[in-house]
């Protein structure tokens, strides 16, 4: 079904939008969705960057040859 919406149907729903809403409702939206966004990002890049220095830290506790003699 949505792959037969095509540029003027998504037009359509576009104007559709703007006239319920009005242009400052969406506008205001929009921006929010986009902070949104930019969080979810920044979160994954932080928590990339905690596994990282984990894995950094983490060091090899496996016994050695001669431990296990």
């Amino acid at each position: 079904m949505l792959n037969n919406i095509g540029i003027p149907g998504i037009l359509l729903i576009a104007v559709v939008v703007l006239v319920l809403f009005g242009r400052g409702k969406v506008s205001s939206l929009m921006g929010e969705v986009g902070k949104g966004i930019s969080a979810f990002k920044k979160g994954v890049k932080e928590e990339t960057a905690e596994l990282d220095k984990n894995a950094e830290e983490a060091r090899d506790v496996t016994p050695s040859e001669k431990d296990k003699a």
